[in-house]
């Protein structure tokens, strides 16, 4: 395998982790605010101690 092929495969393969850390945490995100609507700030009270 030549250098430049072995960067290229590096750079994809960094590439690739970082895209699913991102997408793991953005579904992390979304989940937790569908199993708990009623925890989301908004301007009219503080959030709930329990949640």
């Amino acid at each position: 395998m030549t250098p430049r092929a072995q960067k290229t495969l590096a750079i994809g393969g960094a590439a690739l982790v970082a895209l699913l850390f991102l997408a793991a945490n953005a579904h992390m995100l979304t989940v937790a605010l569908q199993s708990q609507p009623e925890c989301r700030v908004s301007d009219a009270a503080p959030a709930k101690p329990a949640c």
